[in-house]
C-alpha cells in the first residue's frame, strides 16, 4: 500500500508552542481592543464577525496544536477555513487604508478572496499529504502576513489604539500558521498514518469500485447486507492438537482458542474480513482485531453474564491468543464488579424511554459521523472485528444470530458442540470422527461472497494443520488504499 506524505507537530518542538502562544496572543489582543473602546464602535451583528469567530479561529487551532498536533494533525482545517473568512470580510473593512490604493478598492478585495481560497486548497491538500512538502503553503501565508504587517506599517498613529491592537491580533494568528507550518514535520517511519476521512477506529478504504458504494445506500442497515454461512468442521486433528496443548501446560485450551487463532491467522492472510462498515462507508482496522464475546460467571441459568472485548494482532500465535483471552476471562471472573460496559448500560437503563430513544439516536448519529468517544467505542460490544458465541459449552447446536445495526460489527460466529459420526474411510472401513457445526454471519458490503468463501477454504485447511498456527504467519497482507 502505498503511503503519502503525512505531516505532525511535536510537543517537544518549541515552534509548536510558540504557534500555540502565538494564537493565545491574538484573543488577548482582540479582548484588550474590546476594553480600550471597540466595544462602543462594533456592532452587535458584526460581533460574531469581528470578535467571536477570530477568537474561536485562535483557541481551536492553538488546541489543535497542542492536543493532537503528533498523532492527527490532519483531523480538521475548519480553523484555517473560518480563518479565510474572517480575514476575507476584513478585506471588505473601509478602514483598511494603503493596502487596496495600490490596485482599486474592488480589486484588492477580490485579489483578498482569491488568496484566501488558495490558501485554504493548499493548506488542506498539503496536511492530507496530497502536497507531499509543505513549501508552497509556507510561501501563500506569507502574502497575507505581508499584507497585514505593511497594512499596519501605513496606517501608522493614525489610527485609534484599540484598532492598532485588532491589527497586531491578526498579525499574531497569521504569524502562528507560519510557524505552525515551520514546525511541520513529516512522518518517516513507514508506517500508515490516518488522514482525512478516517475514524479513530478505522482508515478509510478510498479504491472501492462505485459498485461497493453504492450498495451502501441501498442496503443501508447491517441486516439488509447480512449473509449466513453455515458449515461443519472435522476437528479430529483439532482435538489431539488440543490435548497436547493441555499436555504441554495450557491447562483450559480448549477448541475457542483454535478457532479465533485460526480467525486472526485468515485476517493476516485476507485483510478484507476486518473492514467494518460505517457511515456509508468501508473502513479498516489493519493491526487490531477486536474479539467480542459474552461469558456466564457461573454456568447457571440465573449467572450473570458479562461482555469482554480482546484486542488481537494479526500476527498473534496459539499461545499468544490463549494467554490473551485467559487473562481476560480470568480478570473478568474473579472481580465481584461489573464490566464497565455493563455500568454503561445500567446508566442507559435507568432513563426515561423517551429520554433513552433520544440517547441512542444521538449517539448512532455520533458513530455514523465517525465521533463516538473513545471510550465509548472501547467498551462497546457492537463495535469490532468479530464476536464468538459458544453453543457447544451449554450443548445445542449453533444459533443463526443476527448482526447488530448499531455499532460496526460485520462477522458473527457461533460454533456447536462436538458430535462423533461413523464414516466409511478410502478403504472402506468404518471409522470415528468428530465434528463441529459452524455458521457465520457476515455483512456483504465490506467484502463479496467469493472473497468470504475463501476465507473460510482457508480457515478449514488451518483447523486440518493446526499446528501452524504456533508460529507466527511469514507475510502479514495489507489491505487496499
Amino acid at each position: 500500500m502505498k503511503q503519502q506524505t503525512r505531516f505532525y507537530v511535536s510537543r517537544k518542538n518549541p515552534l509548536t508552542w510558540i504557534a500555540a502562544a502565538l494564537s493565545l496572543a491574538s484573543i488577548v489582543l482582540q479582548i484588550l481592543a474590546l476594553c480600550l473602546g471597540e466595544g462602543a464602535v462594533i456592532s452587535t451583528v458584526n460581533i460574531w464577525f469581528q470578535k467571536v469567530l477570530p477568537m474561536a479561529v485562535s483557541l481551536g487551532f492553538a488546541l489543535q496544536l497542542v492536543l493532537e498536533g503528533e498523532t492527527r494533525f490532519y483531523r480538521t482545517s475548519k480553523p484555517i477555513f473560518w480563518a479565510c473568512v474572517y480575514f476575507g470580510q476584513a478585506a471588505l473593512d473601509l478602514h483598511l487604508h494603503g493596502g487596496y490604493a495600490l490596485f482599486g478598492y474592488m480589486r484588492y478585495v477580490v485579489m483578498c478572496w482569491i488568496l484566501y481560497l488558495l490558501l485554504y486548497l493548499i493548506y488542506r491538500l498539503t496536511i492530507t499529504g496530497k502536497i507531499p512538502v509543505s513549501y508552497p503553503l509556507l510561501f501563500t501565508l506569507l502574502v497575507p502576513l505581508a499584507i497585514l504587517i505593511y497594512d499596519l506599517a501605513m496606517a501608522g498613529c493614525t489610527i485609534p489604539v484599540w484598532y492598532r491592537l485588532v491589527k497586531i491580533s491578526n498579525i499574531a494568528m497569521a504569524g502562528s500558521a507560519v510557524v505552525a507550518v515551520l514546525a511541520m514535520r513529516p512522518f518517516t517511519d513507514g508506517a500508515y498514518h490516518p488522514t482525512w476521512g478516517d475514524r479513530k477506529d478505522g482508515r478509510l478504504i478510498r479504491t472501492l469500485s462505485p459498485m461497493n458504494i453504492v450498495a451502501g445506500y441501498i442496503m443501508p442497515t447491517r441486516n439488509d447486507a447480512c449473509n449466513s454461512i453455515q458449515t461443519t468442521f472435522e476437528i479430529s486433528k483439532v482435538e489431539r492438537y488440543i490435548r497436547q496443548k493441555r499436555a504441554e501446560g495450557m491447562e483450559s485450551f480448549g477448541l475457542t482458542h483454535v478457532l479465533l487463532a485460526a480467525y486472526v491467522r485468515c485476517i493476516a492472510k485476507y485483510p478484507g474480513v476486518n473492514r467494518f462498515f460505517s457511515g456509508q462507508r468501508v473502513y479498516q482496522r489493519d493491526d487490531d482485531v477486536q474479539f467480542t464475546m459474552t461469558i456466564k460467571k457461573d454456568m447457571r441459568t440465573d449467572g450473570e453474564e458479562t461482555t469482554i472485548k480482546l484486542h488481537l494482532k494479526p500476527t498473534d500465535t496459539t499461545k499468544e491468543v490463549y494467554e490473551k483471552l485467559n487473562a481476560l476471562i480470568d480478570e473478568v471472573k474473579n472481580t465481584p464488579l461489573d464490566s464497565s460496559f455493563d455500568h454503561v448500560a445500567a446508566l442507559l437503563a435507568s432513563m426515561p424511554r423517551l429520554l433513552l430513544k433520544f440517547v441512542v439516536w444521538f449517539l448512532k448519529t455520533l458513530d455514523y459521523f465517525g465521533l463516538l468517544p473513545t471510550f465509548l467505542t472501547d467498551l462497546s460490544p457492537f463495535h469490532g472485528t468479530v464476536i464468538f458465541t459458544s453453543m457447544g459449552s451449554l450443548g445445542i447446536p449453533p444459533i443463526v444470530h443476527h448482526l447488530y445495526n448499531f455499532g460496526n460489527l460485520p462477522v458473527f460466529v457461533a460454533f456447536g458442540r462436538k458430535y462423533r459420526k461413523v464414516e466409511l474411510d478410502l478403504q472402506g472401513k468404518p471409522v470415528t470422527r468428530r465434528y463441529v457445526d459452524f455458521v457465520m454471519n457476515t455483512d456483504e458490503r465490506i467484502v463479496d461472497g467469493f472473497y468470504y468463501a475463501t476465507v473460510m477454504k482457508y480457515f478449514e485447511k488451518l483447523l486440518r494443520e493446526p499446528e501452524q498456527l504456533d508460529l507466527p504467519p511469514e507475510e502479514v497482507l495489507r489491505d487496499i488504499p
